[in-house]
């Protein structure tokens, strides 16, 4: 008869199931010296809270992504309906307005296509573009020699090529990564951050940038970035067409009616749709910068470091030549605003420090 006492975690004391392989809550292998065991012992490296926390973290930004896509598509198709209602232009053998659009399908395909190819554009030239913004110049290992021992720490711990290294000259405390793969990737920090931070917050800091590079954090914001501009156009262009729309519409019962529902429906949607994509886009924002801590903790095994850094952070972070509102979201910290836990945060970049470093203390276990 199996046996169905439950077995105890010689780590962290937790019970589990009998059958358990390995513990529920530390990871750690349910079986007597799993030390020893090399294996064994790489898996639990693996098997920790913070890995747990970015997969529940990319889950996140998949479907708030999936939600961007999906109001690019729902409005696409709003509007070829609307130009199709509005032309008159209704299927044969159909009676009112509750039809399935050629026209709209074709619409919102159009949208998904355009937004596909915009996003290759910028994934081609956006990083080139945000260096030139900051103002950020490229340093070698002779000028600022603890700098890039450290990113070459962090990049060998992630198991990525060397990113190139940078320094934005301002003594406000800040860093940010850019590179749209891992492969071709950048890092620049201030000079002010370097010249506060010990070598452990300088890890941390690096680390949490080295997040956004193996995370293809950078991909995303600027995919998001797409999604979202192109969602403000197409309102904004629907909008000042619905302005001309009486004039031309046609006079007939059906088309005029109809069109009348069909063009509310779009007027409402094109008002909001622009609200709503921007929250999203800030949630996935916020959604990134709480992985990037977990993947820093991942590859310095010292969650203190970060956690040090981003209270100075909190006391230094300030607005500087080389940061503005398209590049804001970015950098560790918000370079214009911090967002309190009592602030409204719908529209916040980045997560309130507070929670952030709460966050790592947990993680860590501090």
């Amino acid at each position: 008869m199996t046996s169905s006492i439950p077995k105890s975690c010689p780590e962290c004391g937790t019970e589990n199931r009998a059958h358990a392989r390995a513990c529920r809550q530390c990871g750690a292998p349910l079986i007597a010296n799993w030390q020893d065991k090399p294996v064994l012992r790489n898996k639990v490296l693996r098997r920790t809270d913070f890995m747990a926390a970015a997969r529940a973290n990319q889950k996140a930004t998949r479907r708030l992504v999936f939600m961007l896509i999906l109001i690019l598509v729902i409005l696409g198709y709003l509007l070829g309906w609307s130009v199709q209602a509005m032309s008159g232009n209704f299927p044969e053998g159909v009676e009112g307005i509750w039809f399935v659009s050629r026209w709209g399908v074709l619409a919102a395909l159009a949208l998904f296509v355009v937004g596909v190819l915009w996003s290759w554009i910028s994934f081609r030239i956006g990083d080139r573009i945000v260096l030139r913004m900051t103002g950020a110049h490229e340093v070698t290992p002779t000028q600022e020699p603890q700098l890039h021992n450290v990113v070459e720490e962090m990049a060998i711990a992630a198991g990525i090529r060397k990113p190139r290294v940078y320094l934005i000259e301002t003594d406000a405390l800040n860093a940010f990564a850019t590179g749209m793969h891992p492969a071709r990737s950048s890092i620049g920090v201030t000079r002010g951050l370097l010249d506060t931070l010990n070598r452990e917050e300088l890890q941390g800091v690096v680390g949490h940038e080295m997040g956004h590079i193996v995370n293809w954090d950078i991909r995303y914001a600027t995919a998001v970035g797409v999604i979202v501009g192109l969602i403000a156009l197409v309102s904004d262009g629907a909008l000042r067409s619905l302005r001309y729309s009486g004039r031309s519409r046609s006079s007939n019962s059906r088309s005029g009616g109809g069109a009348v529902v069909i063009v509310l429906f779009l007027l409402i949607f094109a008002a909001l749709a622009p609200i709503f994509s921007r929250l999203v886009q800030m949630a996935v924002s916020r959604q990134r910068e709480f992985m990037a801590d977990a993947t820093s903790v991942r590859l310095t095994r010292h969650p203190e470091g970060l956690i040090s850094a981003l209270e100075k952070l909190a006391l230094n972070a300030k607005p500087f030549k080389g940061a503005n509102q398209a590049t804001q979201h970015m950098f560790i910290v918000n370079p214009f605003r911090n967002f309190s836990e009592k602030a409204s945060r719908l529209f916040a970049t980045h997560p309130p420090l507070e929670r952030r470093m709460a966050r790592l203390r947990n993680l860590g276990g501090t």
